[in-house]
């Protein structure tokens, strides 16, 4: 499935089977998962990507079947999952992705896939889990006795919110869909409201916040409400794309910290594959046939999916 430009929907394309370069390793696509940055890039491709057609797909999971002549400490049959923002250039946006039935990758981007773990969780959590657990973990800080704020309780959010309950935060998230809220309490979260601005105290004259740290994995216009809502010396961190601009008050800001985080590392997605498969973590998707990728994208689109979406072919 790639994209052609022109802000067309993804179309079904031939492509030459993929060789292994020096470092690479040939991977038959078992699950890829569909994300909000593959409907971005329809609509921008012809300005960001280095060719088109482009195959899409960055959250990937399979079986190693063809190694290059460099590759050091995986063998052909090994399960695994790509690091779509490692040592290759990212899988989807700028060198052909999973939504096809092989793949190139750089060896030193692969995670080792836990025997017997659901390729569908895997394939989620190269991406989804990859990017919301070190924004709330690393970046973020979260830890026992803080405050914690979720913005967005979707396919990174949900994440998020669970991981920052396991490292001991009180956690409170901030979603629209009230059908999320329940699965929201369910990861352990004590509150929910469908806006960030409920965080702050409207019978104040001078509203103050309250929380230690705000994850936004949404990004729409929800940055300004984040950082009203943290306390002096609090901390924002950026995650979510929804718009490509926005604005802060200069005053807000003072005292506080704002940070972006983007991706993260091998050793991420192996820590959230093993959270994933002791089922401490358990987010929520749905699986789609491989020729349900159109649609499901079209679905994301029009935000219409609770959860993550995942293809799932060639089992």
């Amino acid at each position: 499935m790639a994209v052609h430009g022109d802000q067309k929907p993804i179309q079904l394309n031939e492509v030459p089977e993929p060789a292994p370069g020096p470092t690479q390793v040939i991977i038959d696509v078992k699950a890829a998962g569909l994300c909000h940055s593959d409907v971005m890039y329809m609509e921008v491709g012809d300005q960001a990507m280095p060719f088109l057609p482009m195959t899409q797909g960055h959250e990937n999971a399979g079986v190693i079947t063809a190694l290059g002549s460099e590759v050091t400490g995986f063998k052909v049959g090994d399960v695994v999952g790509v690091n779509s923002s490692g040592v290759q250039p990212p899988l989807g946006m700028f060198t052909p992705g999973g939504f096809a039935d092989k793949l190139a990758a750089d060896y030193r981007d692969l995670a080792r896939v836990p025997d017997g773990m659901d390729l569908s969780l895997a394939a989620l959590a190269t991406d989804a889990g990859m990017t919301s657990y070190p924004a709330m973990i690393k970046v973020g800080g979260a830890a026992k006795g803080m405050k914690v704020g979720v913005i967005g309780f979707g396919g990174l959010g949900q994440i998020g919110a669970r991981a920052a309950v396991l490292a001991g935060a009180e956690v409170h998230v901030a979603e629209m869909k009230e059908e999320a809220w329940p699965a929201a309490k369910e990861v352990g979260a004590v509150s929910c409201v469908k806006d960030a601005a409920e965080w702050m105290d409207p019978s104040s004259a001078r509203p103050v916040g309250t929380f230690d740290l705000i994850v936004d994995y949404a990004g729409f216009d929800t940055t300004q409400k984040a950082v009203n809502a943290i306390k002096r010396g609090g901390k924002v961190v950026q995650v979510g794309l929804g718009r490509p601009t926005f604005t802060v008050a200069t005053n807000s800001i003072l005292g506080k910290t704002i940070e972006g985080s983007l991706g993260g590392t091998v050793e991420d997605i192996e820590e959230v594959f093993d959270l994933m498969h002791r089922g401490e973590i358990r987010p929520g998707y749905e699986e789609i046939g491989f020729d349900q990728i159109a649609g499901g994208l079209e679905r994301l689109k029009n935000n219409q999916v609770l959860g993550r979406l995942v293809a799932r072919f060639g089992d």
